[in-house]
């Protein structure tokens, strides 16, 4: 059975980046099987996270064909991919496309990402598009049995794991000042 993917935007006062309490509404994904048990899982992952009163303004049906979680990478990004099918009877071609949610940086790494997660495809495909998606944060489902605990702490390793870019930002400074010295 695959799963379905329920956006759910939620709505708190965040603290922004002056100092100042602001009200923001932000969506996050949820593995879950009906609507109520969307609201019930947001509901428990929100509570971790936000001390404060919070409101769960919509819950829908996200479209995308499948997750990835990528190590190093803070923000998630929609990709495009177009199937390409050879219709023996009718003797032309089809396109099908897919929504996927891929994790990573920025879009040309986004890219990259839907690469490595195509690579075993068996058919022609192409990615007509990658956009930065406004998903927050992603909670699949576990069900806690044992060999979705090994699943669930590999996916929350992937997730949590932090960009380099602290150093990257360093790198990119000092191989600046060694190209002005020359």
């Amino acid at each position: 059975m695959s799963a379905t993917w329920y956006e759910c935007k939620v709505k708190y006062r965040k603290l922004d980046d002056t100092g100042k309490q602001k009200v923001v509404t932000e969506p996050y994904l949820v593995d879950a099987l009906s609507y109520t048990e969307a609201e019930k899982r947001i509901n428990e992952e929100m509570t971790a996270y936000i001390s404060e009163e919070f409101k769960i303004t919509a819950i829908n049906i996200a479209n995308y064909a499948e997750i990835h979680p990528f190590e190093n990478a803070d923000r998630w990004f929609k990709s495009k991919v177009s199937l390409l099918a050879y219709d023996e009877e009718s003797g032309k071609e089809r396109k099908t496309t897919l929504s996927l949610l891929v994790q990573a940086n920025d879009v040309k790494e986004a890219y990259d990402n839907t690469i490595v997660v195509m690579k075993n495809t068996m058919g022609e495909y192409n990615i007509p598009a990658v956009s930065e998606s406004p998903i927050m944060d992603v909670f699949p489902y576990f069900s806690g049995e044992e060999g979705d605990v090994e699943k669930l702490e590999r996916f929350n390793t992937l997730k949590n794991s932090k960009p380099e870019t602290e150093q990257w930002a360093e790198n990119e400074e000092a191989a600046r000042a060694d190209a002005l010295e020359v």
